[in-house]
């Protein structure tokens, strides 16, 4: 074939600098250079141990270092969202925007190996600019589901208002998206709830996101069995552009480093895991951002002690547990600081449910391993996740929403109905949805042959 003769397309991918954004793209990558595509991945040096595991098994994959671009308002190393205050996040995005001339100077000298296109994360909308001044094609991708993407760009092409500025429970309506869903104003992207007009930074961001509407498709890490309804047609806010669904891009070996060292090895946790019965031990993460309070921590802890249930529970290194609780509970749980194993952990078949901030890569992963939920989104895409879980899926059931300590009762009622009777239905339907995953990503499968098409597109471009 053509395709194998020719010189594979160079393909530049741009990861946006937080935990979720990079490890999705570059779980993407692995799978583009096993189809012989050629890749060059830009990262700044602070993020450049994250592609360690990457390039060990994908040798042939190239890196372009760039120097972080300055900002008087980011600390000198701060090249990465794990650990910014969230409202870093958009003077983050705006200050990337400065990779645009190292990048363009960078391409314009690869005579000898052209750039062919550019995949580049939702939040670097301005290597659209890029590409075009290039005459290239930009693909966007997605870390996030369709509808999450579609949403998220929806109030930045429609720029809904409240009618109180004080109403967090105004309802926003998306009729243009199948089902026309609704959401109170709190739940959504803080992105669109903190913009400003006329300022420089808000701007910046509104503008990332109407730029991806220009582009030539978009990549999203989902799959059609979970997202259908949003698939089956072009949706007007995503540009009517064409969406290849190519998730889950989770890691299959159940072992796979996820983005960091772990401060428990695989094999620590399985030993502890092996002693506990099917199906009774509760996950608990959320995250590597999100910043659990003393008081989310302390009501948590309770209920955990109350119940009695059996857990792992993945802090921070900065999370303050209540003194005395993990010697209490020590024959019950397992704390963990800082980064952990979860594909593993998810993949044991000890564990039952996952207590999550329904951050999208978590979500693939629980899906993967045919895992339930307990929904607790607090920020980002998290609550339209949540919803698309619930009441679509049927993977899961809400626990708790938001910053603050939850209702000990409430909670404690719900994680004793999940491990009970009525968690029943939903672990079956979760398990059925495993086999869909796995499915989809298997040769000949939904995904399979979405990369497959893509793949071929990227190859077309080298005859245009």
């Amino acid at each position: 074939m053509e395709e194998q003769t020719q010189q594979p397309p160079h393909i530049l991918l741009v990861p946006y600098p937080a935990q979720g954004h990079i490890l999705a793209l570059l779980d993407l990558a692995h799978l583009l250079s096993l189809r012989k595509l050629s890749l060059t991945i830009v990262v700044t040096p602070s993020n450049l141990p994250l592609l360690t595991p990457l390039l060990s098994k994908s040798p042939s994959i190239e890196t372009l270092s760039l120097p972080f671009p300055s900002n008087t308002t980011i600390s000198p190393g701060m090249e990465n969202t794990k650990g910014m205050p969230p409202t870093s996040f958009t003077t983050l995005m705006h200050t990337v925007t400065g990779l645009y001339d190292p990048l363009l100077a960078w391409i314009q000298s690869q005579s000898h190996h052209p750039v062919t296109a550019i995949i580049s994360d939702f939040f670097h909308g301005w290597t659209h600019t890029l590409a075009e001044k290039l005459g290239i094609p930009r693909m966007v991708f997605a870390p996030s589901g369709v509808l999450g993407t579609a949403v998220l760009h929806s109030v930045f092409r429609r720029m809904p208002q409240r009618s109180d500025p004080t109403d967090d429970k105004f309802v926003v309506s998306f009729p243009d998206i199948p089902k026309a869903p609704s959401y109170e104003w709190y739940k959504l992207s803080r992105l669109y709830r903190t913009y400003v007009e006329g300022d420089q930074v808000s701007e910046s961001v509104k503008r990332n996101f109407l730029l991806n509407l220009k582009s030539w498709g978009i990549i999203s890490n989902t799959f059609k069995a979970l997202e259908e309804a949003y698939l089956e047609n072009p949706l007007e806010d995503l540009g009517y552009q064409r969406v290849w669904a190519v998730g889950p891009l989770a890691p299959t070996d159940g072992v796979q480093d996820r983005g960091g060292a772990n401060t428990v090895s695989s094999s620590d946790v399985t030993a502890w895991l092996d002693k506990c019965q099917e199906g009774s031990v509760l996950y608990i993460c959320f995250g590597s951002q999100a910043m659990v309070t003393p008081q989310q921590a302390t009501s948590l802890a309770a209920v955990l002690e109350k119940s009695g249930v059996q857990f792992i529970w993945v802090v921070l290194e900065s999370t303050v547990i209540p003194e005395g609780f993990a010697e209490r509970r020590a024959h019950k749980g397992m704390i963990i600081r800082g980064w952990a194993p979860q594909v593993a952990i998810l993949r044991h078949v000890a564990v039952g449910w996952f207590l999550t901030h329904c951050g999208w890569n978590s979500i693939l992963e629980s899906v993967a391993a045919g895992v339930s939920m307990l929904t607790w989104p607090m920020t980002a895409d998290q609550y339209v996740n949540a919803k698309l879980l619930v009441e679509e899926a049927g993977v899961a059931m809400n626990a708790w929403e938001g910053f603050g300590p939850p209702q000990e009762d409430a909670l404690a009622t719900v994680m004793a109905e999940a491990m009970g009777e009525r968690g029943n239905a939903i672990r079956e339907r979760s398990r059925e949805m495993q086999m869909t995953a796995a499915e989809a990503v298997r040769e000949g499968g939904s995904s399979s042959k979405d990369l497959d098409e893509l793949v071929h597109e990227l190859w077309k471009l080298k005859g245009m």
